[in-house]
């Protein structure tokens, strides 16, 4: 994360405090490249890229130091013409110039400041700071600079921010990142939740508090995170809800968009990497991935493909059966993107991705048992498989409008299993009991908007989106060898929204963004056989208005306050109930907040960026998916709740090379309602938060010419946190913290990386369960993976 409260990185830096960068390399001097003339196509794109492509297709030197090329949009150029004509068809109107250098070099300087960046005309001199070049907030929507950003947000970059190598998932990637919480019940059943804004440590049927997309299509709707690998990807940003406005229902805590890395038109590239992992203790783990990026037609058609596999390694031993390192699981996925520019600066983009995980055993353990340890009759597996498609089409016009539209197709299958047997003293004969519980969903997303940035730094987005979810639900309990079918339940949710927000310059300095969400949803539930009691909703309409209203002032260079209202919602539906045969509906809950914040960006290479801000919000009706005390889940509406946070980052880099980062969230909150009410006063919490939470990092890379290895050493604290709402959840969890340390060598396209994890072997226990049949004893814990070390390499080219 390379700015406190992240950014998103458009294009390549350009700093006036750097050495001059090269777009392209020296041309053979048999004539003046300037002279020659050579066919040119050059799709709309960004002049940064713009100036790269001709640079390659010229075999020339071009070289700029200005900021803010990456913000400029240029025309496409096609036909047979000189270097000298094509730069002059692309800083056409940029207020740049080129100047020749050398024999056939250029080098783009600034002639007078572009309309876009020009502060309006006053006598007093200007006090206006420039925004930052080249930090977008993507998320947006409108292309917002992060400095004029109204709302807090962070932002993981792809390579040694990610897990090593990719081979983490979202779980993994949140662990430096205190405003995002998670279960720990097991890749592709973990729930993640944003700044506190959490409903249940359970999967049920509710819509999940954080909406996931991968690009620009939406992942999820209900359940846990699907537990992609964040294989060959460019980042993943993090908007803190709630998100309404932009996002519709589901995103009260916020959203988090994985982003791929694009695919490149112009150049073949591949890389391949793998590691294995050593467990204390533990049984071993490895990973392999490889990627390739292909441009079939140059500057027109290309593909990218990536396909990986990972083992991790088990550390749970079963003393009744005689098992060890019986919690093993496996990875298997791949992704595959097609991108055409047919021109006149359209865009088409196709993707598709799969995976499958396959857990042997739950994660969890018995203390009485031993640490790492527990006592089952059965194997209790995990499976699950992502089907994944989307298609968008995109126009950039010279004036700044953009038009983007994006259709996906998610289908999402998983089955857990769980011993059911009855808790009778050891030694006791009983056939053992298993309960089943299958989820088959299929979610239809469309959403198609308008947008444009003008030149006074105004923008505006408008748009509508479609969204069909299908969620069905099948359980059995019995026999390994015969378990017959108990009621499950089916939540078929439409919903179709308007959306609008804009965002103005009200004073020099000041910029306002309102805006609002109508939507119209129904959703439609029918259990899976004839229920015991017909005391509830099958059908449920709801209509919604979501507004946003919110405010940016920079107050110096580089330097912003802001302040932001917004409100969202998530809808109800039908669920199982307590009890055999039964089925009862839950009603929408929604949220506001309000928060005010700080922001600093660093202005080079070196220096310090931080950011911090104070939020308020009031959660009405709060859905949570339940479990009684004989393991049977149920979903209800138990309360409000306030929430109150702090939260900062800072990131700082004295000299090149040198790296401290910091982050921390307090979270305060209280829960009011029947259930909570049941508690202890300092129980009555929302679950999986803790008051306090912290991360700290150190990392230094030696800037050498033919190698560059790097160290570093991480600490995580992680404070006490409740299991749930209510006396049968309000079980204490978490208390602990991690150190790691990770080293690594690079050389021309070879990495080699060294990294140790939970370097002072803590056995805390991250998530107090495993088994909802077990739960009221009261004796399950998560431990954390034992000390482990992981020695990765990969080569790309």
């Amino acid at each position: 994360m390379t700015a406190s409260g992240g950014y998103y990185l458009t294009a390549r830096r350009f700093r006036a405090s750097l050495a001059p960068i090269l777009l392209g390399v020296s041309a053979a001097i048999s004539a003046p490249a300037n002279a020659r003339e050579t066919a040119m196509s050059i799709p709309a794109t960004t002049l940064d890229t713009a100036l790269t492509a001709l640079a390659r297709a010229a075999n020339a030197e071009i070289v700029s130091t200005e900021p803010g090329l990456n913000l400029i949009r240029t025309s496409r150029i096609d036909g047979q013409m000189s270097v000298r004509q094509a730069l002059a068809r692309l800083l056409k109107g940029t207020g740049l110039r080129a100047i020749a250098v050398g024999r056939g070099g250029y080098r783009i300087v600034r002639a007078t400041l572009p309309k876009s960046m020009r502060a309006p005309a006053r006598a007093a001199p200007s006090s206006e700071p420039k925004p930052a070049d080249d930090i977008l907030v993507t998320g947006s929507k409108q292309r917002v600079p992060l400095l004029r950003y109204p709302g807090s947000m962070i932002l993981i970059e792809g390579g040694t921010a990610l897990p090593p190598q990719g081979a983490g998932n979202l779980t993994d990637a949140a662990q430096g990142h205190p405003i995002l919480q998670s279960t720990h019940l097991g890749a592709g059943r973990d729930k993640i939740f944003i700044r506190g804004v959490a409903d249940s440590s359970f999967n049920g049927s509710t819509q999940a508090t954080v909406s996931l997309y991968l690009d620009d299509v939406q992942l999820n709707y209900t359940g846990p995170d699907p537990g992609l690998r964040l294989y060959d990807f460019k980042s993943v940003e993090i908007l803190e809800g709630p998100q309404g406005t932009l996002y519709g229902s589901g995103a009260i805590g916020g959203v988090v968009r994985h982003t791929s890395n694009p695919i490149d038109l112009h150049r073949a590239a591949g890389s391949i990497g793998g590691g294995a992992t050593a467990t204390y203790s533990g049984a071993p783990g490895f990973d392999l991935a490889g990627m390739i990026n292909l441009p079939i037609l140059t500057n027109t058609l290309g593909l990218r493909a990536v396909a990986y596999r990972v083992r991790d390694g088990g550390y749970i031993d079963d003393t009744r059966r005689g098992l060890a390192d019986i919690n093993q699981g496996d990875t298997v996925g791949a992704r595959l993107g097609l991108r055409l520019d047919p021109g006149d600066a359209w865009r088409v983009e196709m993707s598709g991705a799969y995976q499958r995980i396959d857990t042997r055993d739950g994660q969890y353990a018995e203390p009485v048992s031993g640490t790492l340890a527990r006592r089952s009759r059965i194997a209790q597996p995990f499976d699950n498989q992502l089907l994944f498609g989307r298609f968008a089409l995109s126009k950039d016009w010279d004036s700044g409008l953009r038009f983007f539209s994006s259709t996906g197709i998610v289908g999402y299958r998983s089955t857990d299993r769980f011993d059911a047997t009855p808790m009778l003293p050891v030694g006791s004969r009983l056939v053992p009991v298993t309960y089943t519980a299958a989820r088959n969903k299929l979610l239809l997303s469309q959403e198609s908007r308008l947008s444009r940035s003008l030149d006074n730094g105004s923008s505006w987005v408008a748009g509508f989106s479609y969204i069909s979810d299908r969620d069905i639900l099948s359980r059995a309990i019995g026999s390994p060898d015969s378990d017959p079918n108990i009621i499950g339940v089916t939540n078929v949710t439409q919903a179709v929204s308007g959306f609008a927000e804009g965002t103005v310059k009200i004073l020099p300095t000041v910029y306002a963004t309102v805006g609002g969400r109508v939507t119209f949803a129904r959703v439609d539930g029918e259990p899976s056989s004839t229920p015991r009691s017909s005391n509830f909703v099958r059908g449920r309409s709801t209509r919604r208005i979501d507004p946003t209203v919110a405010l940016s002032w920079t107050i110096a260079r580089h330097l912003s306050l802001f302040a932001r209202f917004q409100s969202g919602y998530r809808t109800g539906g039908l669920a199982v109930d307590r009890g055999i045969g039964r089925v009862a509906d839950y009603k929408s809950d929604s949220i506001i907040v309000g928060e005010i914040g700080i922001r600093k960006l660093r202005s080079g290479e070196t220096g310090l960026a931080f950011s911090s801000s104070l939020s308020l919000a009031r959660w009405r009706g709060i859905q949570a998916d339940l479990i009684n005390r004989l393991g049977q889940p149920f979903t209800a509406n138990i309360g409000d709740a306030q929430i109150e946070t702090i939260e900062g980052s800072a990131d700082w880099i004295p000299v090149r090379g040198l790296r401290a980062d910091g982050s921390f969230l307090y979270a305060n909150n209280s829960v009011t309602g029947p259930m909570a009410d049941q508690s202890k006063r300092n129980n009555r919490r929302l679950p999986e938060t803790p008051p306090f939470a912290a991360h700290l990092g150190i990392s230094y890379e030696w800037q050498a010419a033919a190698m560059a290895p790097r160290i570093g050493i991480t600490a995580d604290y992680v404070g006490r946190s409740v299991l749930g709402t209510g006396d049968l959840f309000d079980i204490s969890q978490g208390n602990y913290y991690a150190v790691g340390l990770m080293s690594g060598l690079r050389w021309k396209a070879i990495d080699v990386a060294l990294t140790v994890d939970n370097v002072t072997n803590q056995t805390a226990s991250r998530f107090a369960f495993g088994n909802p049949f077990k739960l009221a004893a009261r004796d399950q814990t998560t431990p954390l993976r034992p000390l482990n070390a992981r020695l990765g390499i990969s080569v790309a080219w």
